[in-house]
């Protein structure tokens, strides 16, 4: 695979190399002076946290191998997996966190009754928490926070989606007259209600905004126009997505993927089933899929509906080395920002990449590895545009210039979410585990994890390579 890639009419070539080593740690509260050869940053109460493992369930598309399956099914298989692969005393875990974004109605607190099913003590807390596309991002960090504070040593993180079977509702009409059905004493007249045409139109789920109403599809359309972005450029990078991520997947590089026996399937779900490398000619045949017939946003150029769960184990330094595990990562800061939900509802990135480096003292030349989710091959377009541009930094990022460009022989080089797929609850472990990895494949010091989220809202999160990989 090529270290530069075309597309559209730019070309990304790669940046300098880094200027030395910097460190970055959280046993002081103040930055270095700026001449200073070495680069501190506070954040976690003097703690450093550390990523153990982290690892996932295969991210199939809905429908397929996982459809008869439950969320918490996925989930317990992810935190198994997790076990198998650290054998920890499972005692150890002080809580357990987990993201989701549509919710299974049985299952609420999907964070307990998978770590119940996986063999948890029944001691351990859990609890659920959801963030959009970041949910398993904010599980990570409310587990850091619980960490830095010392209330605990050893947290368990993870997510979890399933698009397979969403909950579909009826009515409100229909619930209405459900709950009126019981204290009735006219119930034929609530009968011949519920069979009203009005009555019996379900409610079917949508990825959409609800200050808006628009759909993230949509959204992403006109984010593509207001930047420029064309439809070949953004085919061309979801090509790039599907290549790397085969390629990757090919050269046994993405080793955070567990191997899955599925009740009622014949052999084991060892593979992401998404990845398909394709050709500019068959992407460019598709048709728009949200605005018609001018949109450029597709099927192939879109993340994919996705079932799938994710879970890692991060823990106090000390405290691992001490139970004889390596990390393979420092967690070093993260942050949240948040933007109008209309017009810059995908942007997250872009705002919260420069916030999250220059808190840290660092530059885009420091970062050896950038792990951006990729909602939509226009989302990462736009936001790499935004951070390269001179007049938005001025006009909505409050900034006196550009931050810079991204270098793309650094950006995403394992494939992304366009083509590994997006449970929602779950790709942010594999984004900051993905990041763990490529540090050490590639030699690198200092990872960025990004992403954006409905409602406006986006994070980045710093990672730094263990010295001892």
């Amino acid at each position: 695979m090529a270290a530069m890639w075309k597309i559209g009419a730019g070309v990304w070539n790669s940046q300098a190399n880094l200027n030395g080593l910097r460190c970055i740690s959280t046993s002081v509260a103040q930055y270095a002076p700026a001449n200073s050869k070495k680069k501190t940053v506070g954040g976690n109460q003097g703690r450093n946290i550390v990523l153990v493992e982290g690892v996932r369930t295969p991210f199939l598309m809905s429908m397929t191998s996982y459809q008869n399956l439950m969320p918490h099914d996925l989930a317990r298989a992810a935190l198994s997996g997790l076990i198998r692969k650290t054998n920890m005393d499972k005692s150890i875990v002080d809580y357990i966190l987990y993201g989701t974004v549509i919710q299974e109605v049985k299952t609420s607190n999907v964070a307990r009754e998978a770590a119940l099913g996986a063999g948890f003590p029944d001691t351990i807390p859990a609890h659920t928490v959801t963030q959009a596309c970041i949910s398993s991002n904010q599980a990570i960090t409310t587990g850091m926070g619980l960490i830095a504070s010392g209330s605990c040593d050893a947290v368990v993180a993870g997510g979890v989606e399933f698009m397979s079977d969403v909950p579909i509702r009826h009515s409100r009409k229909m619930r209405k007259l459900m709950l009126q059905l019981n204290k009735s004493k006219n119930k034929a007249g609530i009968i011949m209600k519920m069979l009203s045409p009005s009555a019996l139109t379900p409610e079917l789920p949508a990825v959409a905004e609800f200050s808006t109403n628009e759909t993230m599809g949509h959204s992403a359309d006109r984010l593509c126009a207001a930047f420029q972005i064309s439809r070949r450029e953004q085919d061309e990078f979801a090509l790039r997505s599907h290549t790397m991520a085969h390629e990757a997947s090919e050269k046994g590089l993405l080793s955070d993927v567990l191997s899955y026996k599925v009740p009622g399937v014949a052999e084991p779900v060892t593979k992401d089933n998404g990845i398909r490398p394709s050709s500019m000619e068959k992407l460019s045949s598709l048709k728009p899929a949200f605005i018609k017939p001018h949109g450029t946003i597709t099927a192939a150029n879109a993340s994919f509906l996705t079932d799938g769960a994710s879970a890692c184990l991060i823990m106090e330094e000390g405290k691992a080395l001490a139970l004889g595990f390596k990390p393979k990562a420092y967690l070093r800061d993260y942050l949240y920002v948040s933007q109008d939900p209309k017009d810059q509802l995908l942007l997250g990135p872009a705002y919260a990449t420069p916030k999250i480096l220059e808190k840290a003292g660092l530059s885009m030349s420091d970062i050896s590895v950038f792990e951006y989710h990729e909602a939509f091959a226009g989302q990462i377009l736009a936001n790499l545009k935004a951070l390269d541009s001179d007049w938005f930094a001025k006009n909505h990022m409050g900034r006196s210039g550009k931050f810079g460009a991204i270098p793309m022989d650094k950006f995403n080089l394992w494939g992304g979410s366009l083509s590994l797929g997006h449970p929602f609850g779950a790709t942010g472990v594999r984004l900051v585990t993905t990041a763990a990895h490529r540090l050490a494949k590639e030699d690198g010091q200092f990872g960025l994890v990004a992403a954006c989220a409905a409602g406006g809202i986006g994070h980045a999160m710093l990672v730094e390579r263990y010295p001892s990989t």
